[in-house]
């Protein structure tokens, strides 16, 4: 940061509001992107999924908990790992402040992961956080979701994430995917996103790029930081 221009107040604010202008535009970018997101055809779920929760065998439609639209979290943690992924864990720091509020607005939210319910159990309790949090190893839902790949089709490239755009690399990728349920109780996908297009739901994320660093991740090498957080230190 050495060498940064540093000026008296009257400049700073006049540099300042010229940004503003800037940041407003964005943000009616943002509201307009979020209304053609809202504005998506949507795609009726008619295949059976059963996962495994604290509650025992739950169907997608369970996960609503009586509410009409569900947020799905897409979290890397194969059946062979011991853990959770650090950078999944990254997120799932902001889940649980993000529940209540989420329900106050007919939303309920849930973490799917491929690690058996008890792995899933043993990490949460690790890391202090009360979210729900189910097993989706008895079912395919991981692989239609586009967050798992076969052995095979990751070693003769015909793997597909993030709609072709980004090479998986791993068996278990991240994302979120959205879900809505309708009187009749019939389900519907209505969104998903990967990659970076989960980056939005990051506080901590907004936070860093609001300071003179900002993400400091060089390219090729992003989160190369991230720890789980009773690890930082160690």
């Amino acid at each position: 940061m050495n060498g940064h221009e540093v000026v008296d107040h009257e400049r700073w604010l006049t540099a300042r509001t010229v940004l503003l202008a800037r940041e407003k535009e964005f943000s009616r970018a943002r509201e307009e992107l979020a209304r053609q997101r809202r504005a998506l055809p949507w795609e009726r779920v008619d295949k059976e999924y059963r996962f495994v929760g604290r509650q025992g065998p739950q169907a997608l439609s369970d996960l609503f908990a009586g509410r009409s639209q569900l947020v799905v979290y897409h979290f890397m943690f194969t059946p062979s790992w011991d853990e959770g992924c650090p950078h999944c864990s990254f997120w799932a720091d902001t889940f649980d402040g993000a529940v209540v509020h989420l329900a106050a607005r007919d939303i309920s939210f849930v973490a799917i992961s491929r690690a058996p319910l008890a792995k899933l159990e043993m990490y949460q309790r690790r890391m202090g956080w009360t979210f729900p949090w189910v097993s989706s190893s008895e079912t395919d839902f991981n692989h239609d979701f586009g967050v798992s790949f076969s052995p095979e089709s990751l070693a003769d490239g015909t793997a597909v994430y993030n709609y072709g755009s980004t090479e998986p690399g791993l068996e278990d990728r991240e994302g979120i995917s959205v879900f809505c349920r309708d009187e009749s109780g019939a389900v519907f996908h209505t969104y998903s996103a990967y990659a970076r297009g989960i980056d939005m739901v990051n506080s901590a994320y907004q936070f860093i790029d609001l300071t003179p660093k900002g993400r400091d991740e060089p390219r090729g090498d992003p989160q190369f930081w991230v720890r789980r957080h009773d690890e930082y230190g160690a």
